[in-house]
């Protein structure tokens, strides 16, 4: 590595920032209210898009809690902690395609009323979330993972609405499984990406060990993943 990777641009910093930190923490409090919320309605509303959202709510919560814990530590910590949230998300894109599957050949047409309210209020926390990590997307792999969630959530949100009014406009219950299907490729891309480059950064701090400081802890210039996500 040349001397310019180690230099310490704003993304280096904004790990350690009290902002981020804040930003973190509700976060962390938003997705974990969520989760019951959806959980319940999804059950009741027979939705598996909902299902799947609720689940992710659950990830993210944890992931959230995943990346203040290890928010101060040196980079190969965060990169490994970055790859553990990156399989979570892929794990989670396995699970949902697994009860898609299920659903297509055992369930009933879920009650898009409920998909629909529930719906808004997701895609307002969501993207009030994303709002708040906005500013910090284009940092290291952990906190790159940290904003994959909250986009990847805020796009779930969209598309469980337009599924709700798929089901109300059919009858059917295809339109939810589809979108549960996008979720479910929308989790395995993010979830790939977090993880090439946790990979990256892991040989980069294995590399220069005297550098694997919170100081020094970004994606270093010119490497595909540092550029900013072109979805």
């Amino acid at each position: 590595m040349s001397a310019h990777c180690c230099a310490t641009p704003p993304a280096a910093t904004a790990t350690a920032s009290p902002r981020y930190r804040r930003a973190l923490w509700v976060a962390l409090v938003v997705n974990a209210l969520m989760f019951g919320v959806e959980i319940a309605s999804g059950l009741r509303a027979g939705s598996v898009a909902l299902l799947a959202d609720a689940v992710d709510f659950a990830g993210d919560a944890a992931n959230y809690g995943l990346a203040l814990a290890v928010l101060s530590l040196g980079l190969a910590w965060r990169a490994r902690a970055a790859a553990l949230k990156g399989a979570s998300m892929a794990a989670f894109g396995v699970f949902v395609l697994g009860r898609a599957a299920w659903a297509a050949f055992t369930g009933e047409p879920p009650e898009p009323l409920t998909m629909g309210v529930v719906g808004v209020f997701a895609l307002l926390a969501n993207a009030g979330i994303a709002l708040l990590l906005y500013a910090h997307r284009d940092g290291d792999a952990n906190m790159r993972s940290v904003w994959l969630c909250s986009r990847n959530d805020a796009l779930g949100n969209l598309a469980v609405l337009l599924a709700a009014a798929g089901v109300f406009g059919t009858g059917s219950a295809w339109p939810d499984l589809a979108v549960a299907l996008t979720m479910a490729a929308l989790a395995l891309s993010a979830g790939l990406t977090v993880m090439r480059q946790a990979r990256h950064e892991l040989a980069q701090a294995a590399a220069h060990p005297a550098h694997d400081h919170p100081a020094h802890a970004h994606a270093a210039p010119g490497h595909p993943l540092a550029e900013r996500d072109p979805a």
